[in-house]
């Protein structure tokens, strides 16, 4: 069996956690291992790459049309699914925070959810707003097709303030005030997503658009999704 290619570009789901929305607005962060391959030592949104296993999960309500649609636009095939239960999943592993709805999971359920199943939960989708999409640029020891989630954290099912459940990935796992984010060691994309973020706050409704941030070994591209149909 041959040695996996980390160039390849992986799917990938982020998630932004917003609260005090309406008085000073905060996101929920943590700090990557100085030994981390991807990102060493940098403040990030929780998030990571898509499981095969992501595209069977059920959910107790998808993903909006408008959202799903974007999600679609610019891809081969539709991976609305699989990256939304990626995007909750990884929000649970990384924070212990769950965002779902009660309910009896229909068949086995998979090793990665069995924490998450235990307290009645399915995954639910429809909180999740997509607002940013971004390929990470040729040459990183990494590469992936990362789309942005946010949400309200009232959406939660789960105490914002109790990450006892976190696995390990992320430390320093705290609420940071928008207004002082940028005083930590954010990626590029991070710094780039949080203008999204910041616009998003007195407008809860869905983007006109999403911005996607597309590299390639020709071009960097700055797009706009708005929805269309799924390639043929």
């Amino acid at each position: 069996m041959g040695s996996i290619d980390k160039t390849q570009i992986r799917d990938a789901a982020t998630v932004i956690v917003l609260r005090d929305r309406a008085t000073r607005p905060r996101i929920l962060m943590g700090q990557r291992g100085a030994a981390a391959a991807f990102m060493p030592n940098k403040f990030v949104f929780p998030g990571g790459a898509v499981d095969v296993a992501d595209a069977e999960v059920p959910l107790a309500r998808p993903v909006s049309l408008p959202c799903a649609a974007r999600l679609r636009e610019d891809c081969s095939e539709d991976r609305s699914h699989a990256i939304a239960a990626a995007a909750i999943r990884e929000l649970w592993e990384e924070t212990g925070q769950l965002l779902g709805q009660t309910g009896a999971w229909p068949g086995a359920v998979p090793a990665d959810w069995q924490g998450f199943a235990e307290f009645g939960l399915l995954p639910d989708a429809a909180p999740l707003q997509f607002v940013f999409r971004a390929i990470t640029p040729p040459g990183r020891p990494r590469r992936f097709d990362a789309r942005f989630f946010l949400i309200d954290a009232a959406e939660l099912a789960s105490d914002p303030d109790d990450f006892s459940a976190a696995c390990d990935e992320l430390s320093h796992l705290h609420w940071v005030a928008l207004d002082e984010v940028r005083a930590l060691d954010l990626p590029f994309i991070t710094e780039v997503v949080l203008a999204e973020v910041a616009a998003r706050v007195a407008d809860p409704g869905p983007p006109a658009s999403v911005p996607f941030f597309r590299n390639d070994d020709e071009a960097s591209l700055f797009l706009r999704l708005h929805g269309t149909p799924l390639a043929e």
